[in-house]
């Protein structure tokens, strides 16, 4: 689908869902993840938003169209750009930051060599295993960073912003949990 196209349907989801009444909904940038968001909160499909590699697309429009609440759903490598700050996740726009995950897991107070295996991962799948060997909550900190960067699209909303990360086989790995995103910073998780 052009990049066009993809944003005329996005935006054609959001006003259906604002017609519909519809107070919540997840933006989805695969299949997964859009069944896996579907999965987690009983969403109907005019909830559903196809949005893909374009989150800053559909945090623009939102912006302008708000709704109350929104999830950003998606597998570890497009969250993972999107805590980077990257709005576009498509893999020509820019990469998974290896060493910005190992920052966000050193900030977090992950040993030596778990930053050094993130850091020689080959894949921010790899490295997402590596932490879960360690226990590091590295979906929820990938959250709360990509929170960070979708709101400050939708600075002076009040819209509720949630993102969530899913793996490969639609496992909630990490959230940062809804808060307005007029707020400095998102809540912690907690466990």
């Amino acid at each position: 689908m052009s990049d066009l196209r993809r944003g005329w349907t996005t935006h054609q989801g959001i006003d259906v869902a604002r017609a519909s009444g519809v107070a919540h909904i997840a933006g989805a940038t695969g299949s997964a993840s859009e069944a896996a968001v579907q999965k987690l909160y009983g969403l109907p499909e005019v909830a559903l938003i196809d949005m893909g590699d374009f989150v800053g697309g559909t945090l623009k429009y939102l912006r302008k169209h708000p709704l109350p609440r929104l999830t950003i759903a998606g597998g570890v490598a497009k969250m993972t750009k999107l805590a980077q700050g990257l709005l576009d996740l498509h893999s020509k726009r820019g990469a998974v930051d290896l060493i910005a995950l190992a920052a966000l897991a050193q900030d977090a107070g992950a040993p030596s060599a778990l930053r050094q295996r993130i850091l020689a991962a080959n894949t921010a799948a790899e490295a997402f295993a590596h932490a879960v060997q360690e226990n590091l909550p590295l979906g929820d900190l990938v959250a709360r960073a990509g929170w960070r960067s979708a709101a400050r699209v939708l600075e002076g909303t009040d819209i509720a912003l949630e993102v969530a990360v899913f793996d490969r086989d639609g496992k909630l790995v990490g959230r940062s949990p809804f808060a307005p995103a007029h707020d400095a910073s998102p809540p912690r998780n907690r466990r």
